[in-house]
């Protein structure tokens, strides 16, 4: 993995506590909205996370594919993984 190990890290860990928070909201028998919206806030990190490990496969190992004449297999991984994002 190319992308900031450090930051991902981070990332996820921020993630993982909000499902724990999220979690003890449903023990809790917490307002379903702000269930909801913490079940957004912790969406949006993963995105980003997603993100940014994209990005920087894009711009190292497919890049790297390209230059070595390996283009084939990486460009049906993107199209795989857009594929799973329309959904």
């Amino acid at each position: 993995m190319k992308a900031d190990k450090v930051k991902v890290e981070r990332l996820l860990k921020t993630a993982k506590g909000q499902i724990d928070g999220l979690l003890k909201m449903v023990e809790n028998d917490r307002y379903c909205i702000d269930i909801s919206n913490q079940i957004m806030a912790t969406q949006a990190i993963l995105r980003k996370v997603n993100h940014d490990i994209l990005h920087e496969h894009l711009n190292h190992c497919v890049r790297e594919a390209f230059i070595t004449g390996e283009e084939t297999e990486k460009i049906e991984e993107i199209i795989s993984v857009m594929d799973k994002l329309t959904k």
